[in-house]
């Protein structure tokens, strides 16, 4: 019944002859199937990690009330990712109601001709099938709609979506959260040098070397084409500042190693402070600032507001101990 690996039945009944009936139709394909004799054995099976391709259950497998193991497996599990049959004496409005509300997949009497079970369970698998795939195709759908398909950071979009969300939390809880937007610098000359392909390698390799720097909860994404934008929560304009000097050092003083040739970009910084201000409004002061690092110069790093100059000079381009025969520009 699936090709990639052995299919898992749980099959849970105390009437030998249902089990004597069903575990040859189960086991037909060479699948593995788990017998359980009351509600309290079937339990652990229905909400471990490893769960059962598919679950088949006697309504009146003792133990427990069947609505309370149904809601219990639902409310143990991390999440329910196999289908579950239910046999009944008589299909009840309360076990039609449960299939309706997604609880069970399918209802078998009890009298179901054995080959119209088979029939019945590979049906209920297939189904399940389509609707996982359909499940995991909106999943990849959202994802692509949230991230930046070049890069996989967050697109601009979903940064400001979870910058107010963040804004939200300074605002309850008095606490800061500062931005960094960072450009590289005469980034259209190397598109012009390198060409497209190399240059969407070299952003990439910016980002890679960005996120080793960040926190599980800190926030990437790229603003622009060859802007990116930090989000640090809980971060001061200070700490802001330190960060921006060491992704000015460990980012982009080392060079970029493409197509054979090492690569030296670097990048200006503009930092902001949230203060539980809008994020739109936070991130037009991370603009203005970033525009006064570029027209300071090269790897430049400013501050919106009063808070300190531009930092340390810019790192030398060569390194006389480096050995590399860099492109710089």
């Amino acid at each position: 019944m699936l090709a990639n690996s052995t299919p898992v039945f749980l099959l849970a009944s105390a009437e030998p002859a249902l089990l004597a009936a069903l575990e040859p139709i189960l086991a037909a394909d060479g699948a593995r199937v788990e017998i359980f004799f009351s509600a309290e054995a079937a339990l652990p099976a229905l909400t471990a990690a490893h769960a059962p391709t598919l679950a088949l259950i006697d309504v009146n497998l003792p133990g427990m009330e069947m609505g309370q193991l149904l809601a219990a497996a639902r409310v143990e599990a991390t999440g329910r990712h196999f289908p579950i049959i239910l046999i009944a004496d008589t299909i009840t409005q309360e076990w039609i109601t449960r299939l309706a509300e997604g609880v069970v997949d399918d209802l078998l009497p009890r009298s179901t001709e054995p080959a119209f079970l088979r029939l019945r369970v590979e049906a209920v698998l297939r189904g399940h099938r389509q609707l996982r795939e359909l499940e995991l195709l909106r999943e990849a759908a959202q994802l692509d709609a949230q991230t930046d398909r070049l890069t996989g950071v967050y697109n601009r979009e979903t940064m400001l979506s979870m910058m107010c969300r963040e804004t939200d939390r300074v605002q309850r809880m008095n606490s800061s959260l500062c931005m960094i937007l960072f450009d590289i610098d005469d980034f259209g000359h190397w598109n012009s040098r390198l060409g497209t392909d190399i240059c969407d390698e070299l952003l990439c390799q910016v980002v890679a070397r960005t996120a080793r720097l960040l926190r599980s909860y800190d926030l990437l994404g790229r603003a622009g084409k060859d802007e990116f934008l930090i989000a640090l929560p809980g971060c001061s304009s200070v700490n802001a500042v330190m960060l921006a000097e060491r992704l000015r050092m460990d980012v982009f003083s080392s060079p970029f190693r493409v197509n054979g040739d090492a690569v030296r970009l670097s990048a200006c910084f503009g930092i902001a402070t949230s203060t539980g201000r809008s994020p739109v409004v936070v991130l037009r002061e991370a603009e203005q600032a970033l525009l006064v690092a570029k027209a300071t110069g090269p790897e430049s790093i400013q501050c919106s507001g009063d808070f300190p100059e531009p930092c340390a000079a810019p790192v030398a381009f060569l390194s006389s101990t480096s050995g590399d025969e860099l492109l710089a520009w």
